[in-house]
């Protein structure tokens, strides 16, 4: 049976905990939804529920922080972001702590959690916490590396997590480093730049829909948002001198406004985005969710071909 993302978060926590005894788990009521039921049965001591109480497991994450732990927190990203956004700010970040968030069902993954627990804003908010890290694995292997960086590394850190479904882009040997993007296919015409579970794939599927219509496309797989691979952004925006950045996001705040940022620091080149363009979120299965919001490869060809005119 093929495991879900939110078993490999698990599984690789569960590694970490054998050797670290600093690591520890904290959930808001959410352990069966987020998958840690595992970490709690095999390290009880280690496990706090703090039940509906998003604000105060922050609170008691940073405090735990406080004492040395490395305090795994998890919860929807709504809750994550909007709900228990200045105790993460005060508590956490600004007390220059080590709490790792993770902000479950991002975007339209919520599905049919709908509306209100659909986060198209989250990253936005977090990329202005001063020094936080924001990472987004698309796949089973840069999720797993990805969690082992994000223990290592000190400091707060803002994890997207796909909860459920399973694909593997990467070979399991594949060096993934956290800051580092990725270039999974190289191109000269157009540069897709895309994060997550949900775009990553899509961005690979476009490129192959450009690719026979003659249109040579590289693909970028910005796994950390911030800080984003500026160094990389700016040598493929000088290769192929039109960039289209594709998220489970709104637009503006998130990926899209990350690289603008850079490029108009660096070098500007034409530029559209995928993503949610000023919607709230709503009811249905991802596939239905993917159309209704334009996260398809359709939609990432057609902006494409729009940028190549434009330079």
């Amino acid at each position: 049976m093929a495991k879900d993302m939110r078993d490999i978060y698990t599984d690789t926590l569960l590694d970490l905990a054998k050797t670290n005894p600093s690591i520890c788990v904290i959930e808001a009521d959410l352990m069966n939804a987020t998958g840690t039921r595992a970490f709690k049965e095999a390290y009880p001591d280690r496990f706090f529920d703090v039940g509906v109480a998003e604000a105060n497991m922050v609170g008691i994450a940073s405090g735990l922080s406080a004492e040395g732990k490395i305090p795994f927190a998890a919860t929807f990203g709504t809750f994550a972001s909007r709900r228990v956004y200045d105790q993460f700010f005060l508590s956490a970040n600004y007390a220059r702590l080590n709490v790792k968030l993770v902000g479950t069902d991002p975007g339209i993954t919520a599905v049919y959690n709908g509306g209100t627990h659909m986060p198209f804003e989250d990253i936005g908010m977090m990329r202005l916490i001063p020094d936080l890290v924001i990472i987004e694995p698309c796949d089973l292997v840069s999720l797993e590396k990805l969690v082992r960086q994000a223990a290592d590394h000190y400091g707060c850190v803002y994890i997207r997590l796909h909860r459920k479904g399973s694909h593997t882009l990467y070979d399991a040997d594949e060096s993934i480093e956290l800051g580092k993007a990725k270039v999974l296919r190289d191109g000269s015409d157009v540069t897709l730049i895309a994060s997550g579970f949900v775009l990553v794939p899509e961005a690979l599927k476009a490129a192959e829909l450009l690719e026979a219509q003659g249109v040579s496309t590289a693909v970028i797989d910005m796994h950390t948002i911030k800080p984003l691979d500026e160094e990389l952004v700016a040598a493929y925006a000088q290769k192929t001198g039109a960039i289209v950045t594709c998220e489970n996001h709104q637009v503006f705040g998130g990926l899209g406004s990350a690289v603008a940022d850079s490029l108009t620091g660096g070098r500007p080149v034409p530029m559209e985005r995928v993503g949610s363009w000023n919607k709230f979120g709503q009811v249905g299965n991802l596939e239905y969710l993917q159309e209704a919001y334009g996260m398809t490869a359709r939609e990432i060809s057609a902006r494409a071909l729009k940028v190549i005119e434009r330079k």
